[in-house]
Formats: structure tokens, sequence, C-alpha cells
């Protein structure tokens, strides 16, 4: 039973490699859903932590479907994480009904090897769930990050059960969304998922003492929860015994 942490900065990469999680999705702008972060950020990031980075690659928030322009700078940011020695990436491709681009997506994993590729919830935009599994199998990915097309992973247990059997190995089903402490356990037993993924985030305490309360871009950032993480992973190393 693996977790990975969905971290939107360095110090939430940092707890989870503490709490003994095996890999770390960095991202940033948690309101858009994960973007691609910084080349400081991730630079940083792998000289700190020594388990699995996977930069999420996706250069803004919104649908899926990408100009030729943003996928060129998909092209770069990947070249860059493996430049910078990270163990893959997370990312996705649509096209303009939804579906997954396969041209595109098999090119992104060419790029990126011989990083790991995780395809994120572009696959849960998709119109037909079933196939999107075979259409991302055969780009090469190695895991679909899912919430069983549902707001979140408990909601979709049923989806993700049925995805976890029809992928009958080739492929890793991730559940994330929405895991937490006391729903882990129903997930694990619900799915037959051997990997989770989750950001556990809390609002991170503001060490400044003065705030002009007329400058309302000032907005709070997020942080992991270290206590929220560990009792995931108790459940985990529980169920694994």
């Amino acid at each position: 039973m693996l977790l990975e942490v969905c971290a939107f900065n360095l110090q939430s990469s940092v707890i989870a490699e503490k709490v003994g999680a095996m890999r770390v999705e960095l991202c940033e702008n948690p309101a858009d859903g994960g973007t691609t972060p910084s080349y400081g950020t991730i630079k940083q990031t792998r000289e700190k932590i020594s388990i699995s980075l996977y930069p999420i690659v996706r250069p803004r928030g919104g649908n899926y479907f990408f100009d030729e322009d943003e996928f060129a700078i998909i092209k770069q940011d990947i070249l860059l994480c493996k430049q910078l020695g990270c163990d893959g990436i997370s990312t996705g491709v649509s096209k303009l009904n939804g579906e997954i681009d396969t041209e595109r997506l098999k090119r992104m994993v060419e790029w990126a090897y011989p990083m790991g590729v995780t395809c994120h919830r572009v696959f849960d935009a998709t119109p037909d769930p079933m196939q999107a599994l075979e259409d991302i199998i055969t780009c090469g990915c190695e895991r679909i990050l899912t919430s069983g097309q549902k707001a979140s992973a408990p909601e979709g247990i049923d989806m993700l059960a049925q995805l976890v059997q029809q992928a009958d190995g080739r492929i890793i089903i991730m559940p994330g969304a929405g895991v937490r402490s006391g729903n882990i356990e129903k997930l694990v037993n619900g799915t037959g998922a051997t990997e989770f993924h989750t950001s556990a985030r809390m609002m991170a305490p503001d060490p400044v003492t003065f705030r002009n309360p007329a400058i309302l871009d000032a907005t709070n950032w997020y942080i992991a929860n270290e206590e929220e993480l560990g009792k995931i992973m108790e459940v985990l190393n529980a169920i694994s015994l």
C-alpha cells in the first residue's frame, strides 16, 4: 500500500517524506487543481527529498485541451523535469470532445522517458472512462490518478473498483480527491487499489504581523497536515502487514 502526497510547496514535500509517503506530486495553484511548479521549486524539492518526485506538467487550469504554444510549453517542462532528476511527471491532454488525445499523450510519454508518467485527472473529464482507460494504457502511462469520475474518490468508489478490475494489472489505478484517514480503509477494501493520493492540506499559519485590509489579493496558502498524513500512513501500514 503506497501513498502519494499532492504537495503544493517544498514544505509539504518534506512533510510527505517525513511521514513515510513514497511519492510526491509537486504542484502549484491548488485553486486551479494544480499547475506546473517553477524551476526553482522543482530543483529545490529534488535536492531536499529522496522519495519519488513527480511534478505535475499542466501549463494552466481549466480544460485539458492545449493549443500549439501550450503544447510546446509542456514539452519544455517535461524535458526540464528530466534534467532536474525527477522520477516522473503527472500530466494529461484531451481532444476538444473530451476524449484522451492519444497521439499527443504518446509523444509526452516519449519525451519523458525514462521517467514514469502518471495520467492525471484529465481522465475524470472524459466521456467514456472505460475507453479512456484503454487509450491511456496504449500510450504507455504507468498509472491513472482518478476520483472515479466523481467529485471525490469516496463518491466514486464503485467506478474505481470497476477500473481496477478492468485494468487487471496492466496499469495502476490510484484513487485521489477526498482521501482521508477516516475513509482510506473503506477505499482500500472497496476498490482493490494499492496506491492512493491525497493532499491532506490545511491552511498554513501566517507569521506576518501586518496586513493591509484594502489589499485583497494576498490569499491564504496551504501546507500538508502532518498529523493527518501520519494517520493515513498508520492505516495503510496496518493493512499491509
